[in-house]
């Protein structure tokens, strides 16, 4: 692997916000062996993030594309999301959820250089600014992260800013692959980074929206039967109007929902928390849903707190990926959480630890150890 960066740091990308100027970059794109992509969007008052701006980098440029200046896109997503080039991002999963919800579509293939840099033994979280700082000397301007991109015109300072979110990933992907290829890794971050590309991860069905209810789980028998149908009645609603879910209810006036039970109107307005304007404009609905329940609802059980015997095994296991982390000179936290060891304790293993790579690495050693 050879790319380099061979824009200075802080250059102005050009951006391009007509037709006539993006076309020749779909071009050189499709000729690209790699192609850098990152995303800046605005998720303020909607429940879809609105695409403000895309930094698209290869080898040697650099170039910023304006999508609120109704830009005809569906060429360039057709090059970029093919097999080749090989789409570049750091921490692409918020990215790749946004290319889905515009396209329908996921890249075909991916080099995520934060997955490649857990990989080799870099904090697993580490942002992107810290790994070019790592690996590349470089510090970049952090001034601008918190820019409201939707604004025009857009400075040359924040252009700059933007650029440099792809300009370093070309020779990153080139260090790490190349010290993966060394180690004998190459395959585990092909697997890992693959393993963002399944649609399923970047979808939001109503019958789960309840597990994004903070203090749900105090609810018992029909209260928490309620909470789930109104979480996912609020999933509905806010995608239909294309409002973010605190704005169509809130979590604790959903939960105060729950918890009264309201019958009629009368006992809606008494629910304590609950504005006037909502219960106006939304009132019948929430009533639908909450008279819906059966008064016999199941119940529902979490699962039982580890016992002693448990709580020694998962130590047990905790130690065993410390110590196997070690080995390898991996963060525990790349082989398995502590809730991937929990599933093995309580005898239904799920997760990364126990498929593919990670199997073989440590999977079968922690299901032995149970």
């Amino acid at each position: 692997m050879t790319e380099t960066s061979d824009v200075p740091p802080g250059s102005v990308p050009a951006l391009l916000a007509t037709q006539e100027a993006l076309e020749p970059l779909i071009g050189r794109l499709d000729a690209a062996p790699v192609v850098a992509l990152d995303t800046e969007f605005l998720r303020e008052s909607t429940y879809f993030a609105q695409l403000c701006l895309l930094q698209v980098g290869m080898p040697g440029e650099v170039a910023c594309i304006d999508p609120l200046a109704g830009l005809e896109l569906t060429r360039f997503w057709q090059v970029v999301l093919r097999e080749r080039p090989l789409m570049l991002m750091h921490a692409a999963r918020q990215d790749l959820e946004l290319i889905r919800q515009h396209t329908g579509a996921l890249p075909a293939s991916l080099f995520d250089t934060q997955v490649a840099a857990a990989l080799l033994g870099h904090p697993a979280q580490l942002g992107y600014a810290g790994l070019v700082e790592r690996l590349l000397g470089v510090q970049l301007d952090k001034s601008h992260a918190r820019t409201d991109w939707s604004r025009r015109p857009l400075a040359a300072a924040k252009l700059a800013y933007a650029g440099d979110d792809v300009r370093y990933l070309p020779e990153l992907h080139a260090q790490l692959g190349a010290e993966l290829e060394r180690r004998g890794r190459a395959a585990w971050a092909a697997e890992d980074c693959e393993s963002l590309l399944n649609p399923a991860l970047y979808e939001n069905p109503p019958e789960t929206a309840w597990q994004r209810v903070k203090g749900l789980r105090r609810l018992q028998g029909r209260a928490r039967a309620a909470a789930r149908a109104l979480a996912a009645w609020r999933e509905v609603t806010a995608e239909r109007l294309d409002r973010p879910r605190r704005w169509v209810l809130s979590d604790e006036q959903l939960l105060a929902l729950a918890d009264a039970l309201p019958e009629d109107r009368a006992a809606l307005d008494a629910v304590p928390g609950l504005p006037p304007g909502l219960v106006r404009r939304r009132g019948d609905a929430l009533l639908e849903v909450v008279t819906g329940i059966p008064v016999s609802a199941p119940e529902e059980t979490d699962p039982a707190p580890l016992d002693d015997a448990e709580k020694k095994t998962l130590a047990r296991l905790a130690s065993l990926a410390r110590e196997l982390a070690d080995q390898l000179d991996l963060e525990p936290e790349v082989l398995a959480t502590r809730a991937e060891l929990t599933s093995a304790v309580r005898g239904t293993p799920t997760g990364r630890p126990f498929v593919g790579w990670r199997l073989e690495v440590i999977g079968r050693q922690l299901l032995a150890a149970v």
